[in-house]
């Protein structure tokens, strides 16, 4: 616990206070689509004990992306264990579902392999190919350097916005898709809603200012955001924007308040707050409120900080075992549910 802890500088402060947030919490109508049931949390195991192979991308993708110009970015991150994942077999393969798109949290990885905090999306990707889905509609790559000693120096960067952006793209044009799903956890939903927003961003320590692109939004069919700090995490507030996860510019930093106002959140996330609906068709959150990340409830000044603004619905935990991992690693179901059915069981 202490080591998961310390992946997002642990102890937040309660500025704020909600009511009427309770496990299973669904904001969306009932639907009449074919709803997947969770299993239970002891029946979908660890994701250490997952299957999911560490081989990472496909060649069949892999020599795709270099003939089309995106070798520089990395996607297939071979200097990692589970680095990556996806991909056709060969070009007969066919994609029928709707492809999705994971992107990892802070220090994580696409496919874990046992170390604490880096449990990957082994269980969704697991759920997902036990549920009618293929290879070749499941991706995922690494944007960080998966090292637990480096989750304070990870922020909302150039290199980790455009190379979530990029694979975006990549995935879309590879796969002949009229649209994707993306599915992000913890600071990937931060990431990932920037990369879709798109606009100018200014990163001092790489460059200065530069321009992301026009937004993806008509390419996203549903965006699910897991855990997400979109508010900020107010144990940023505690230390100050000291570090660049932190950071009062591109990192987390809540800001404060000032007679009831709250002043200098992250401009990054004030950019993000600017408009709303543009992440996709569809738009869903998935949190805890017993989330041992953000903490106390997941409020930063009186708001759920794992909201995103303008949603299409949410399912809310509030008890063990759901917490910041497990609302991702227990929940491939509703997030099966969420981006093929655009429903909430």
């Amino acid at each position: 616990m202490r080591l998961r802890q310390s992946l997002f500088l642990m102890g937040p402060l309660l500025f704020g206070t909600l009511t009427g947030c309770g496990e299973g919490l669904d904001t969306t109508p009932t639907s009449d689509v074919p709803s997947i049931e969770a299993p239970a949390a002891d029946q979908l195991g660890t994701a250490e004990s997952a299957a999911v192979s560490t081989s990472g991308l496909t060649t069949h993708f892999r020599s795709w992306l270099s003939a089309n110009g995106y070798s520089s970015y990395d996607f297939a991150r071979t200097d990692l264990t589970g680095g990556s994942f996806g991909g056709k077999a060969s070009a007969s393969d066919t994609v029928v579902n709707v492809p999705v798109i994971f992107i990892h949290g802070n220090s994580d990885k696409a496919v874990g392999t046992g170390t604490a905090g880096q449990s990957g999306w082994n269980n969704s990707i697991e759920y997902f190919l036990a549920n009618g889905y293929k290879s070749s509609e499941l991706y995922a790559t690494t944007w960080g350097p998966a090292d637990v000693l480096q989750s304070a120096n990870q922020y909302h960067s150039k290199t980790n916005i455009l190379r979530v952006r990029k694979f975006i793209e990549a995935v879309k044009a590879y796969t002949g898709a009229t649209k994707v799903n993306v599915i992000a956890h913890s600071m990937g939903v931060t990431l990932a809603r920037k990369a879709i927003l798109g606009g100018s961003a200014n990163d001092s320590l790489n460059g200065g200012s530069y321009d992301v692109g026009a937004a993806l939004t008509s390419s996203v069919d549903t965006f699910v955001g897991i855990a997400g700090a979109n508010l900020g995490l107010t144990s940023c507030y505690m230390t100050g924007p000291s570090t660049p996860t932190c950071g009062a510019t591109n990192g987390l930093y809540p800001g404060y308040l000032y007679l009831g106002i709250v002043v200098g959140r992250s401009s990054f996330l004030d950019n993000l707050r600017s408009k709303s609906g543009y992440e996709g068709a569809y738009r869903y959150s998935i949190y805890s409120t017993a989330d041992e990340i953000i903490g106390y409830g997941g409020v930063v000044y009186g708001d759920y900080t794992s909201r995103i603004p303008s949603q299409t619905g949410e399912k809310v935990y509030s008890a063990y075992p759901y917490g910041h991992y497990n609302s991702k690693d227990l929940t491939a179901a509703v997030q099966l549910n969420m981006v093929k059915y655009h429903s909430i069981p």
